[in-house]
């Protein structure tokens, strides 16, 4: 682990870090998988893809793109009719944020979902208010692991990349932080095992939502 670190700009993926959109996540590919392939793969095949955008990891069980435009197209309309009833925040987390506001910290989301349905989920948890600044799949041309939506995120804010810290679930989201030359911090209460998250290489180690705070300055 990093040296004790305080920043002023907080980078936040959004499913599985902000949010627990798993159970939905998981179910709408189940949903997808058994309508165009008539069974569903293991969990792993698809939690390994967690992080990145839809269409690429749906393309990889599709049998050509036609078809994985389809897969999409049942995916989101499931999402579509059960995000809201899925979805909640991690306990700890809306707290976390008005720490971080209070500190006088700036702060974004950079996430592999769409823009709009970012916003939708940010909205449906009460997180919305915290974040002016968000960067979605349709946003910027390269995604995680690939910095660029960090640094979009960045430039939206006219930060400091050495005053920034990323914060994630996944080790894409870890990859794409220290790749844009910002402090990244590993979120255990995600869907990834701190095994996993190791191979990444995280600055910093967080256990719960409550820890987040003590980064601020």
């Amino acid at each position: 682990m990093a040296a004790a670190r305080h920043f002023r700009t907080f980078l936040f993926d959004l499913d599985g870090t902000l949010i627990d959109s798993i159970p939905l996540i998981m179910a709408s590919f189940r949903h997808t998988m058994r309508t165009h392939l008539g069974a569903v793969p293991d969990d792993t095949a698809w939690r390994a893809g967690f992080g990145t955008p839809l269409r690429p990891q749906l393309r990889k069980f599709a049998r050509d793109d036609e078809h994985a435009s389809r897969m999409v197209d049942t995916y989101r309309a499931y999402t579509d009719a059960h995000h809201d009833r899925l979805l909640k925040s991690y306990a700890g987390i809306e707290g976390a944020l008005g720490a971080l506001r209070g500190a006088g910290a700036q702060l974004a989301v950079v996430t592999s979902k769409t823009h709009a349905l970012a916003r939708r989920g940010l909205a449906r948890c009460g997180l919305e208010e915290f974040f002016g600044v968000l960067i979605g799949a349709d946003d910027v041309r390269e995604h995680k692991p690939h910095p660029a939506p960090v640094l979009a995120a960045l430039g939206r804010l006219s930060a400091d990349p050495a005053d920034a810290i990323f914060i994630g679930d996944s080790p894409h989201d870890i990859e794409a932080g220290r790749a844009a030359g910002v402090q990244t911090a590993a979120a255990l209460w995600g869907p990834f095992p701190r095994e996993a998250l190791a191979q990444a290489l995280p600055h910093h180690w967080l256990a719960e939502p409550t820890r987040i705070a003590a980064l601020a300055r």
